[in-house]
């Protein structure tokens, strides 16, 4: 008879479910909401303690673990545009992670995983890099290749001076499914637009800041500038064939994509927009 303790079981799969739905958030390139993911979190981990108390073994079943794993989906994924495609990658992440699990613990020599408490901490982080690694493979490289489109994008910006008196600029936008650029400190969605399309939202005057060959400097100017005081940092990128730098940014008051309202979205400035008549922002 197997002994359980039920407080190892919760912070086992605590830890574990909250990295599965991290990871599939990661694949799917959305904005990160800790939160929720935590919350979602919890229910599995209860969940998982139910079924190993008297009379509740029925919950160890096909239909009921997928029900959990519907419900934790909703609560992780329902504010994102494409809740449905989130659930999939969710579930796929999951079943990456289960086969990469059992694969670790055979190749460690800790044999078949148990039933009930499927991982220790020896075999976690190398079945999370594994199934990560599959997910990154089969989803973001997909969605690379995915049609492209041109939107139209639509943004405010106040500021905290009367001489920006409400800003608004609408500019055409390569909606670009390949694009994974985001704040590494908050997990925001970045809009990366032209300095000329960035400076319709600004004070006269700070094109040129822009424009600075040394995009440390940028930050620095527009700081200067009355109103825009803390509004500016910067934001790491890379791109493929193309080295990796810093970009100036800043958080608008609000953005519409085609009229809808986009939620925690940063614009970044990137003069390698400025040549391209096709569109003037990259989302």
């Amino acid at each position: 008879m197997d002994t359980i303790y039920i407080d190892e079981l919760f912070i086992l799969n605590l830890f574990t479910d909250y990295l599965i739905i991290l990871a599939s958030a990661r694949v799917c390139g959305t904005v990160l909401k800790r939160r929720r993911y935590l919350l979602s979190a919890l229910l599995g981990a209860l969940y998982a303690c139910a079924f190993v108390l008297p009379g509740c073994a029925f919950l160890s079943e096909p239909i009921p673990k997928l029900a959990c794993g519907a419900v934790m989906s909703v609560i992780s994924f329902s504010p994102e545009r494409r809740p449905f495609r989130c659930t999939v990658v969710f579930f796929a992440v999951s079943a990456a992670f289960g086969g990469a699990v059992w694969a670790c613990s055979m190749l460690s020599g800790a044999g078949a995983p148990s039933r009930y408490l499927p991982i220790s901490l020896k075999v976690l982080l190398p079945s999370f890099a594994v199934c990560y690694a599959i997910a990154d493979v089969v989803f973001m490289r997909a969605a690379k290749n995915a049609d492209r489109r041109i939107i139209t994008v639509a943004a405010v910006f106040c500021g905290r001076s009367a001489v920006f008196r409400g800003r608004s600029a609408v500019f055409r936008a390569l909606r670009d499914t390949g694009n994974e650029l985001f704040d590494p400190v908050t997990g925001r969605e970045v809009l990366v637009v032209s300095p000329g399309a960035a400076s319709a939202l600004l004070p006269e005057g700070c094109r040129s800041a822009l424009c600075c060959a040394d995009p440390v400097e940028a930050p620095e100017k527009l700081c200067a500038v009355p109103g825009l005081e803390g509004r500016f940092r910067l934001i790491p990128y890379g791109a493929v064939g193309v080295s990796s730098g810093l970009l100036p940014a800043f958080t608008p008051d609000s953005v519409t994509s085609d009229g809808k309202a986009c939620r925690d979205v940063m614009i970044a400035v990137s003069p390698a927009l400025a040549g391209s008549d096709e569109y003037e922002a990259v989302f």
